[in-house]
C-alpha cells in the first residue's frame, strides 16, 4: 500500500444535496482495483495516475476526525463516488470502518456506495449510526448473470454475493438499495436482465433501485471502455462507435422500453426509484426509528 497526502478528506458538497442527500463527500482511497470496463473515474478530468493501483490517504483517520470536529453542521457523509471504500485492502486496513466509527462518534449520517460484500462486516457500526442520523447503503448491481458480471466487473464480488449482502443489510434494518447503473448498450441492456435484478432485489429486501439505462464516456475512460468492450464483443464495440461516436451520454437504444418496463415492475413490487423519493424515504425511516428509540 502506498499513501498520498491529504490536508482534508471530508468536504462539503458544492452543488447541493441532490445525490442521496449528501452534505459532505469523503474519499479515503484513491484509485480502484475493480477493473470495471465502464468506470468513469478513469476520465482524464479526475487526474488520477495509475488508476488501477489503490492508494490510501495518509493518516486519514486523524484527518477525518479533525475535519468532523470543525464542521458546524451535522449531515450525511457520502463515500464511494470515486473509489470503492470496500476495496480488497480494506479487509486488512479497516480505514473505512474507522471512518464509520468516527461518523458515529461525532453524530454524522452516512451514505455508502460499493460493489463489495465486505460491507456487511460493519453492520454493527451502521446500526449505531442509524440511531442518531440517516443511514443508507447503495450496492451497485448492473448484471444479474454472474458469468457476464465477471467479464465487465472482473475483480469485485459477484452479483450473487452482492445480493446476499443486500439481504443481510436489509435484515439488519439498514436502509439498503441498488444502483442499477450503468446498463451497457448492446451488452446487458435487455429486459430479462433488468427484470431479473428488480425481482431479486425485492426478494432480498432492497428498498429502492436507482437506474441509468446507458453509460457515459469521455476522454480517458472512453479509450479504456472501447478497448475492453472490443475484447468482450467486437460487434458491440462497432455498434457503440457507430451510434455514439465521442458522445458523453450514451443511452441504450432500448432506453424508453426498459424505463417503462422497469417502472411498471417497481410499482408492482413497491420499490421506489426516483432520487427525491429515495432521499425522502430513508430520512423519514430514520425519524421513525429515532422516535421509537425514545420510548
Amino acid at each position: 500500500m502506498q499513501y498520498v497526502s491529504a490536508k482534508t478528506i471530508v468536504r462539503p458538497v458544492k452543488h447541493g444535496s441532490d445525490w442521496f442527500g449528501h452534505n459532505y463527500n469523503m474519499n479515503i482511497y484513491r484509485g480502484c482495483s475493480h477493473g470495471c470496463i465502464y468506470c468513469d473515474s478513469r476520465s482524464d478530468c479526475y487526474c488520477i495516475e495509475g488508476f488501477d493501483e489503490v492508494r490510501a490517504k495518509e493518516d486519514c483517520l486523524n484527518v477525518i476526525e479533525n475535519d468532523l470536529k470543525r464542521k458546524r453542521n451535522k449531515g450525511v457523509v457520502g463515500t464511494g463516488a470515486m473509489s470503492d471504500p470496500y476495496n480488497p485492502h480494506e479487509k486488512e486496513l479497516k480505514l473505512t470502518r474507522g471512518a464509520m466509527i468516527l461518523l458515529d462518534r461525532y453524530g454524522f449520517g452516512a451514505s455508502i456506495t460499493t460493489k463489495s460484500s465486505l460491507i456487511t462486516r460493519d453492520i454493527d457500526v451502521f446500526r449505531k449510526i442509524r440511531k442518531h442520523s440517516p443511514m443508507v447503503i447503495n450496492i451497485t448491481v448492473t448484471t444479474y448473470d454472474d458469468e457476464l458480471c465477471r467479464k465487465i466487473e472482473p475483480n469485485v464480488s459477484a452479483t450473487s454475493e452482492r445480493f446476499r449482502a443486500i439481504k443481510e443489510l436489509s435484515d439488519a434494518g439498514i436502509f439498503t438499495g441498488i444502483l442499477m447503473m450503468p446498463i451497457l448498450p448492446f451488452v446487458n441492456d435487455t429486459e430479462e436482465n433488468m427484470l431479473s435484478i428488480v425481482r431479486k432485489a425485492k426478494e432480498c429486501g432492497a428498498r429502492f433501485i436507482f437506474p441509468f439505462f446507458g453509460t457515459t464516456t469521455r476522454a480517458g475512460s472512453r479509450e479504456w471502455y472501447l478497448r475492453k468492450l472490443g475484447e468482450l464483443s467486437p460487434d458491440a464495440r462497432n455498434k457503440h462507435i457507430s451510434m455514439y461516436g465521442d458522445a458523453y451520454e450514451c443511452p441504450s437504444p432500448r432506453h424508453d422500453e426498459l424505463q417503462k418496463a422497469f417502472r411498471t415492475e417497481c410499482d408492482k413490487l413497491d420499490i421506489i426509484y426516483s432520487m427525491s423519493k429515495i432521499i425522502e424515504e430513508y430520512k423519514r425511516v430514520f425519524k421513525i426509528q429515532s422516535t421509537l428509540s425514545d420510548y
